[in-house]
């Protein structure tokens, strides 16, 4: 059964590539019928293709076997999965009280403007995906900006750029 809940076939996107598609398989073949195979698969799919489509999910489930159904749901309930193309680099910018008071709703909107996108989006050339979260539990650097893995400290809004360009 499609998830796209209707008859027509849903074409892969064209960012998807064969080698991508023939990684995936084997991905799938390695796991087929192991129990809790499920979010190791859809993580190591990810990180091939770089986010999750609803045509390479329904893809995967067939090669494993399981409901799409299935592999939707998983996908969209855990919030490391994306169905939107991601960028190489995430920027996340703490928008928690003591961030947004010291700069941080500053920080976020020269990102917004230099990288010509709004918030919780992917540039075009897929370098950066931007987001936004609630608090990082770093209150005492505020603001903090995380960048992939880097947490970067007492982020102002007229080094951001460099900041972020320092990121290929």
């Amino acid at each position: 059964m499609s998830l796209a809940h209707d008859l027509t076939p849903v074409s892969m996107p064209e960012d998807v590539t064969p080698e991508m598609l023939a990684g995936i398989d084997e991905i799938c073949a390695a796991n087929r019928g192991k129990p809790g195979a499920l979010i190791p698969v859809l993580q190591k799919c990810q990180e091939l293709v770089g986010y999750l489509p609803v045509p390479v999910q329904e893809h995967i489930a067939d090669k494993l076997g399981v409901p799409g159904q299935e592999v939707f749901g998983v996908t969209t309930f855990y919030s490391f999965f994306s169905m939107k193309p991601r960028g190489r680099h995430t920027i996340r910018v703490c928008m928690g009280t003591a961030c947004y008071v010291r700069g941080g709703k500053e920080v976020l909107e020269r990102l917004e403007r230099h990288l010509n996108i709004p918030v919780d989006t992917t540039t075009e050339d897929r370098r950066f995906t931007l987001e936004q979260v609630r608090c990082l539990g770093a209150c005492g650097v505020a603001p903090v900006v995380v960048a992939d893995q880097d947490t970067h400290r007492k982020v102002m809004a007229d080094k951001i750029v460099d900041l972020v360009e320092s990121y290929e």
